[in-house]
């Protein structure tokens, strides 16, 4: 059973975190203003809140799982180095500059 949630992708690359974020605001907008419009025609606050809580609910859906449109452009990651932690000889050290009191 875990096998299958370990499967599942959960990374989303930065061009996707954009497109993902302009989407979610855009869907945002939108069920705004025509919530807004529709409840000040009806005259019902009610509705203008149950049509940005749709407009959430929709923008949630395409936007929160990593779907493969957020996934196009994977980052390249450097090649890992064998030797990285070498330490520096006493000699090499730069000496410490105390301030003077």
């Amino acid at each position: 059973m875990l096998n299958i949630f370990r499967s599942i992708p959960t990374q989303m690359d930065y061009k996707g975190q954009k497109l993902a974020e302009q989407i979610f605001q855009g869907i945002i907008l939108v069920s705004a203003v025509i919530g807004f419009i529709y409840g000040y025609i009806t005259e019902q606050f009610g509705w203008t809140v149950y049509i940005v809580m749709a407009g959430f609910a929709l923008s949630c859906l395409l936007t929160l799982p990593p779907w493969p449109m957020y996934r196009r452009n994977p980052l390249k990651w450097l090649p890992v180095q064998e030797s990285g932690t070498e330490e520096k000889k006493p000699a090499d050290r730069k000496p410490k500059r105390h301030a003077k009191s």
